[in-house]
């Protein structure tokens, strides 16, 4: 076992681990961070998807001993107790049904936002092309990603983009 430390969703973490054990299993069972959720366990689904130095990895094939910066998890998305954008969206948008690939989705989604906040259907299906979803929610996620860039493209010019965040159904 190797001594680590790393900075996963703002905080320093230190735990014991092999070098070889997946990010995903580290932050599900070391940091008991159970958002991030095993799917293929070969990277193919998108269910494991976290932001590494800000971009997406899927982390049940990425070792510990890789990763070089801080980790974002579905948990470590929204800021100061607000719904990130994206979140609002897909429960605007009732995205959602089984549920499970969702964190892997909305951490994907939320990449592409933070490099293109008016991104076309194409540049949507592109980004998220590598997230499965068994129950077939594509079009509600691509609605909710167009969503979730119009609350950033509105607080642009207007108040911060958590005060722009209503979400119908949230409180029924």
């Amino acid at each position: 076992m190797t001594k680590y430390q790393l900075m996963v969703n703002g905080e320093a973490r230190q735990f014991e681990a092999s070098p070889d054990m997946p990010l995903l299993w580290v932050l599900r069972d070391k940091l008991k961070l159970k958002g991030t959720k095993f799917g293929c366990g070969i990277a193919q689904c998108g269910a494991c998807t976290v932001h590494v130095n800000g971009q997406p990895v899927r982390s049940c094939m990425l070792p510990v001993a890789g990763v070089s910066g801080p980790v974002t998890t579905i948990e470590g998305l929204s800021q100061e107790g607000e719904l990130h954008p994206l979140q609002s969206a897909w429960i605007e948008h009732d995205v959602p049904q089984c549920g499970y690939c969702q964190s892997g989705q909305i951490m994907s989604a939320a990449a592409l936002l933070a490099a293109n906040r008016k991104p076309t259907d194409a540049e949507i299906d592109g980004a998220m092309a590598g997230n499965y979803c068994r129950c077939g929610t594509y079009v509600r996620i691509r609605a909710a990603i167009h969503t979730a860039a119009s609350y950033y493209n509105a607080a642009s010019t207007a108040a911060p983009v958590a005060n722009n965040l209503t979400s119908k159904g949230a409180a029924e």
